[in-house]
């Protein structure tokens, strides 16, 4: 190979080098945060709190390591169903009431990392900050509610009362730990069993009463209503009776006594038509 050709080719090896350094370098200064997610900078194991990078690509530092964190909404459950929880097997949280009874409760907080403060929570607390937060403080806000009501209370005529007090004090215990909640859903409550069938008779005796009382103020309408019409029926009764006095009314009747003759005389089930007309002497009439 000739000097010339060396020379082309090593110039094109060098250009190919540089070009894919290049590349490389460039690379490296490029960051994808994904959506619904903040970027946490860390460099030679110190955080950079005031330098987190939102979601979309960033030129960082190359020297940077990226820690993503997600800042859309999270579910929490805790429930006795294996399947719901975060945790396996029963997760319920178990709490006593004000008359010292033991309940468990199905729990589901809503909750998100507040962008701004995940640099500082990735440094205090790390990315296991539900496990570590959000847990205890869930379990401790129920404990410290359910004892001031009791069973029934809680599992019937309180249930949203006491669920909007859980959300409160969560929502005090989370503050400035750079979690913000969104709300806390009670889904279910497990009662031991003789209580829970006491309470079930309770109601169900409460809905029979209800339904008889129901029945019963129908009842006095209905006798209302009775007792008007009749008191109608005899005012008009007072009112015929009035009008048939004197002459009108004599001669109103004997009008009314001829047109009941002939509904008779007209009837084919009838032969005979009596009609007396005094003291002394009634006719027989033969119709057919």
């Amino acid at each position: 190979m000739r000097i010339e050709d060396k020379l082309k080719v090593r110039t094109f090896v060098t250009l190919g080098a540089s070009v894919l350094g290049g590349i490389m370098i460039l690379a490296s200064l490029l960051r994808i945060v994904p959506a619904g997610s903040v970027g946490v900078q860390v460099l030679f194991g110190k955080v950079l709190v005031k330098s987190t990078l939102s979601e979309g690509l960033n030129i960082v530092n190359p020297f940077i390591n990226l820690e993503i964190m997600t800042v859309r909404t999270q579910a929490y459950t805790m429930s006795i169903a294996a399947e719901e929880g975060q945790r396996y097997g029963d997760d319920a949280i178990l709490s006593l009431t004000k008359d010292g009874l033991e309940i468990a409760m199905d729990l589901t907080v809503w909750f998100h990392l507040d962008a701004p403060e995940a640099a500082i929570v990735f440094q205090k607390i790390g990315k296991d900050y539900v496990a570590k937060i959000l847990r205890p403080a869930a379990r401790t806000a129920i404990r410290n509610t359910t004892v001031k009501y009791n069973a029934v209370e809680i599992y019937s005529e309180k249930r949203e009362e006491v669920q909007t007090e859980i959300n409160e004090q969560l929502e005090q215990d989370l503050e400035g730990r750079g979690i913000v909640l969104e709300k806390v859903l009670l889904r279910n409550i497990k009662l031991p069993a003789k209580v829970k069938n006491a309470i079930e008779a309770k109601l169900e005796a409460e809905q029979d009463a209800q339904k008889m009382e129901f029945v019963l103020l129908k009842e006095i309408k209905e006798a209302d209503r009775k007792k008007i019409e009749a008191g109608g029926i005899a005012a008009a009764q007072r009112i015929i009776a009035i009008s048939l006095i004197g002459e009108r009314g004599r001669a109103y009747l004997s009008w009314k006594y001829l047109e009941n003759l002939k509904n008779l005389y007209q009837s084919p089930n009838n032969t005979i038509v009596i009609a007396p007309y005094d003291k002394t002497f009634i006719p027989l009439l033969q119709i057919k």
